[in-house]
């Protein structure tokens, strides 16, 4: 049975006259992208350019909706409510979704973006606003979910009966109970190209990765994430999709074999 993998990353992520990564070239590798929608990064008109890049190159499109907080790129923790956490989430997707309307596309899926997302997957309170928010929405977007078990975006997500996507992540590396290493911490961020590319082959091909502390777990993904603003993203993107494809692997949008 052939193995299907999306290859996805976060872009859309500059603002005004600042560019983070070379979001044009990441278009051509990549299978989805998960496009910020103006909290965390991102503004109208680099949604409306990447909408209409995505647009041209048939790539899934997914919301990035992340915590109010451009200074710390929202990868600080944010106390925020229920209702805050709802009413941001739906503001951020309605915006994104404005721009694909225009162009007569629609969202394939919803990925948080940073530490709203991390928190989710833990935090009852944030994972179901955030559930709720899309549900309301669209109850047929995929949420994106990660495999820390328990997972409560994921809960909430199956409880509404709608559709979710594991995503593992090429160049994070992982605790021993799947959560994502600390940006804080030394090694969080996996750099050497060729330990990125085969780690990431073993994780689709083998279901196995090796945790920070050199722990053997099992993992399976539907959705492979490489960060745009890594250094050398997109020669590291094009080379991880080549290895898959020479593996045998089918890479492919979600929304075509999800």
């Amino acid at each position: 049975m052939a193995i299907n993998i999306d290859i996805c990353s976060d872009l859309g992520e500059g603002f005004g006259r600042y560019k983070l990564a070379n979001d044009d070239k990441m278009l051509d590798i990549v299978t989805s992208a998960n496009l910020a929608c103006g909290f965390h990064a991102g503004d109208p008109c680099t949604m409306k350019k990447m909408v209409e890049l995505t647009f041209e190159k048939g790539i899934g499109v997914g919301a990035h909706p992340g915590f109010p907080d451009r200074v710390g790129f929202g990868r600080r923790n944010m106390d925020l409510s229920y209702e805050e956490i709802y009413t941001d989430v739906l503001y951020q997707i309605g915006a994104l979704s404005g721009f694909l309307q225009a162009k007569g596309a629609n969202l394939q899926h919803v990925i948080p973006h940073g530490q709203l997302g991390n928190m989710a997957q833990k935090n009852e309170t944030y994972a179901e606003a955030i559930i709720n928010a899309i549900y309301d929405f669209d109850p047929s977007l995929i949420v994106f979910v990660q495999p820390v078990t328990p997972c409560y975006l994921k809960t909430f997500a199956e409880k509404k009966e709608m559709k979710t996507a594991t995503v593992i992540f090429a160049d994070r590396a992982y605790n021993d109970d799947y959560s994502l290493v600390s940006r804080k911490i030394e090694g969080s961020v996996i750099t050497d190209e060729n330990v990125v590319v085969n780690r990431s082959l073993r994780m689709i091909t083998k279901n196995k990765v090796t945790t920070i502390t050199g722990k053997e777990l099992t993992i399976k993904g539907d959705t492979l994430l490489l960060h745009g603003d890594t250094n050398g993203s997109m020669l590291l993107a094009k080379k991880i999709k080549e290895t898959l494809i020479a593996n045998g692997v089918n890479v492919a949008p979600l929304g075509k074999w999800l």
